[in-house]
């Protein structure tokens, strides 16, 4: 069910908890990465839109952080919410996404926040995924949204991209870097990476079976 019409006011996110704040900012980056970062849509146009939505994130959460009743900062981010996930990045396809179907087994189990599970699995998803056929991506991601030189080898520039959205995470948002950290260990990874790809290979930027999601929940540790 969609909306026909949303009413969006920054102000009533000014009580919106640090790190409840945090984990929004996540998880519309996710939102983002999971059309963004897909095999099946090559769009200049949507590119340039996603890429501008994932810096409006991370130039103004940091700023809501400290200043919680910032109008500016949650008024972008509450408008960068809502072009997230309205279904303008995908141009009208229904992409296969990747991160979130992982993250959702994760707060299936456990009492964990989505963004923070997101945060914690989408930097381990990507070094994961990183390989020849999905380097250029990265590597566009990196020199448009963090301004890495875009003559940098690619793969060096796409490690880059990787570490730098994990420092984004967990220094500058200030949220958890491992599952371990959060009291979650790999007793349920099994059953979990069963759930995610439904017992066969779960579509996305990088196809992925059971085993390879059983592998990003161990980097997760």
């Amino acid at each position: 069910m969609l909306p026909k019409a949303s009413f969006l006011d920054p102000a009533n996110t000014y009580s919106v908890s640090a790190y409840q704040t945090a984990c929004g900012a996540a998880d519309i980056i996710s939102h983002i990465f999971e059309v963004y970062f897909n095999m099946e849509q090559d769009l200049y146009m949507l590119d340039c839109m996603a890429e501008g939505l994932l810096k409006t994130v991370i130039k103004f959460a940091p700023v809501a952080l400290k200043e919680p009743e910032n109008y500016e900062a949650r008024a972008n981010l509450m408008w960068a919410a809502t072009w997230a996930i309205n279904g303008f990045l995908d141009g009208g396809k229904r992409l296969a996404w990747s991160c979130h179907p992982m993250e959702h087994e994760l707060s299936a189990f456990y009492d964990i926040t989505h963004g923070l599970g997101l945060a914690i699995l989408t930097p381990r998803w990507m070094e994961y995924t990183l390989d020849a056929t999905t380097v250029s991506k990265f590597w566009q991601f990196g020199c448009n949204v963090f301004d890495i030189d875009k003559n940098m080898e690619p793969m060096a520039a796409a490690r880059k991209s990787i570490e730098m959205l994990s420092d984004f995470f967990f220094d500058t948002l200030g949220l958890a870097k491992t599952l371990m950290e959060i009291g979650i260990d790999g007793a349920n990874f099994e059953v979990m990476a069963k759930k995610a790809c439904g017992g066969g290979v779960l579509p996305g930027f990088k196809p992925l079976n059971q085993k390879d999601i059983e592998n990003i929940f161990q980097m997760c540790l």
